[in-house]
């Protein structure tokens, strides 16, 4: 029965449709043990799944919100992506975020009067050096000294952090925060650095096409230049493309830096593309950046670490978030089952990598003896 079924996917659907079914399995795997949970709670899943659903996607309001909660995870996705296929791990998501975010407050705050049209690109250029710059020093460290990259990537994240909350708790405070409320935040930045609102009267703005373009061109920088080729030849062999005379240095920290500049964008337009239009803090990575620098990795493994993919992946994942909400509050479950829902889905996905590259591979083998014995024949 199971040649069976592997033979029928592997003609009707191909290898590569037949891996995406593993993922898809892995999330129905983790919705059905978090609807055991909700039955152990006293609660409905149906009702439950049923308000995720419409609070993520039930009208256009939820479908804005949803697509403003994906942006950062897919920005961040397409950074992992670059990195990754150069086989780096990037875990310092957050605090190139943060990076970012610091370097486009202050070109907004040191050029509040240039006209919309120059500031709301210059903004977003800053968040992009200011990334790139926060992830290219733990590539050089690996680089050229060895440095294990997730050490030195979350080390970075900490530090990102502390001089986060030591520029909003005096050199970039709101003056009437200082006299008054201490809370740690700018002032109301300038209004030409707002994003524009795409129309439609909702609250989504030029930020989600900017993510949707990086991912454009990412696809075109790892499959049409010759930097991708360098990149996805370190990631597969670094020894063999030291021997092909390959960069092999210059490339991790190529990738590293494309991967950071795409995490301090989601971290510029996160500031820019509020409703406050403030760069605020709770004292935490989390408070400002929502963990997309850490779940942006599940997003991107979801997309089989493809710029591309990973679009619909961070809609999903965006959904599952926004949506928890909605169904926390219509079967009044706890907080805690929201995470708890949220990380079976990662864990179920994580795990799923690896089955779904056995699958893949196992499609081509079936494929392949197929050709050949119809040669024979």
């Amino acid at each position: 029965m199971g040649e069976w079924l592997r033979d029928r996917l592997a003609r009707v659907a191909g290898p590569q449709l037949a891996g995406l079914l593993v993922p898809v399995a892995a999330v129905l795997a983790a919705f059905l043990i978090g609807a055991v949970m909700m039955l152990a709670l006293g609660a409905n899943p149906l009702e439950g799944y049923w308000a995720l659903l419409e609070g993520a996607f039930g009208d256009v309001d939820a479908l804005a919100d949803t697509a403003l909660k994906s942006m950062p995870l897919l920005l961040v996705g397409i950074g992992i992506c670059i990195a990754f296929r150069a086989s780096v791990i990037n875990i310092g998501g957050e605090g190139q975020m943060i990076a970012g975010a610091i370097v486009s407050t202050l070109v907004a705050l040191g050029f509040p009067d240039l006209p919309r049209v120059l500031l709301v690109p210059l903004v977003l250029v800053g968040g992009l050096v200011g990334g790139a710059l926060w992830g290219a020093l733990p590539g050089a460290l690996k680089a050229y000294s060895g440095v294990n990259e997730i050490l030195s990537t979350i080390m970075l994240n900490i530090v990102a952090v502390q001089l986060m909350n030591f520029l909003l708790r005096d050199p970039i405070m709101d003056p009437y925060e200082k006299e008054h409320g201490r809370l740690p935040q700018t002032e109301r930045l300038s209004e030409n650095s707002d994003l524009p609102l795409l129309p439609g009267g909702t609250r989504l703005h030029v930020g989600i096409l900017v993510a949707v373009a990086m991912a454009g061109l990412a696809y075109v920088l790892l499959w049409r230049t010759a930097l991708g080729y360098r990149l996805r030849a370190v990631g597969h062999s670094a020894a063999a493309a030291r021997y092909a005379g390959m960069p092999v240095k210059r490339t991790i920290v190529a990738a590293l830096t494309f991967s950071g500049a795409m995490c301090g964008l989601a971290g510029a337009i996160l500031v820019f593309g509020s409703e406050s239009h403030r760069f605020v803090t709770d004292g935490s990575s989390v408070g400002f950046t929502g963990s997309a620098g850490f779940n942006g990795i599940v997003t991107a493994l979801f997309g089989g670490l493809h710029p591309l993919w990973t679009i619909p992946s961070s809609f999903f994942f965006g959904g599952l978030q926004f949506g928890a909400n909605a169904m926390q509050r219509a079967v009044q479950v706890p907080a805690a089952l929201i995470v708890g829902l949220n990380g079976l889905v990662v864990v179920f996905v994580v795990s799923s990598d690896r089955l779904r590259r056995v699958v893949g591979e196992s499609l081509a083998q079936g494929r392949r003896i197929r050709s050949g014995e119809s040669i024979d024949g």
